[in-house]
C-alpha cells in the first residue's frame, strides 16, 4: 500500500461495500485452481475479528483464515486478492489506533512468510514474533524473505464459529 499516513484505515476496515456475498464464478482455470464455483468474499471486518482471536504464540495464515471463511459459508473458496488486501487494511487499522488492538503480526502469509506489507515492515513483525518466542529463518539471496520456522507447531486451529 501506498500512502499510509494519509489513509484512514480504520474507516476502510467499517466500510463492508456490498460484502459478504458469494458469487459463481465460471472461468474454468480458476475453477479447477480453487476447486469450485462458489467465490465466498468476506468484508474487512471479518478479518480483524478472526485476527484478534489468535492468542500470545500462536499464528495463522491468510489461508487458513480464507479456508474458514470459505467453510462457514458454504463456498468453495473464498477470494484470494481482497484477502490479502483486508489483512493489510486491518494491521494498519490496528497500527492507527491507541485501544482495541489486532495482533496482525501472528496472521503469515503462506508458508509462514512474514508480511512486508504491515506496519514496520518484515523487521517490526519478526520483533514481535521473536518477542512471542518464535524463530525467524531468511530464505533467499537475493530475494530474501523470512519465515516462521516451523511455524505449523504454532497454527491456531479456527473452529467453526463466526467469523
Amino acid at each position: 500500500m501506498a500512502d499510509e499516513d494519509r489513509k484512514d484505515f480504520n474507516a476502510m476496515l467499517h466500510d463492508s461495500k456490498d460484502m459478504p456475498k458469494i458469487q459463481t464464478i465460471t472461468d474454468q482455470k480458476s475453477i479447477e485452481k480453487y476447486g469450485g464455483s462458489r467465490m465466498y468474499f468476506a468484508p474487512p471486518m471479518d478479518y480483524d475479528k478472526v485476527m484478534k482471536r489468535i492468542p500470545y504464540s500462536k499464528v495463522i495464515t491468510v489461508g487458513k483464515i480464507r479456508e474458514h471463511f470459505a467453510a462457514l459459508n458454504g463456498a468453495d473458496f473464498t477470494e484470494p486478492i481482497t484477502a490479502g488486501i483486508f489483512v493489510s487494511i486491518a494491521a494498519w487499522a490496528s497500527h492507527q489506533r491507541t485501544e482495541d488492538k489486532t495482533p496482525y503480526w501472528r496472521t503469515l502469509k503462506a508458508g509462514g512468510e512474514l508480511n512486508a506489507k504491515y506496519p514496520g515492515g518484515v523487521e517490526a513483525q519478526k520483533e514481535m514474533l521473536e518477542a512471542e518466542g518464535h524463530t525467524i529463518v531468511q530464505k533467499g539471496r537475493k530475494n530474501i524473505r523470512y519465515y516462521v520456522q516451523d511455524y505449523e507447531k504454532a497454527l491456531f486451529q479456527l473452529n467453526g464459529t463466526c467469523p
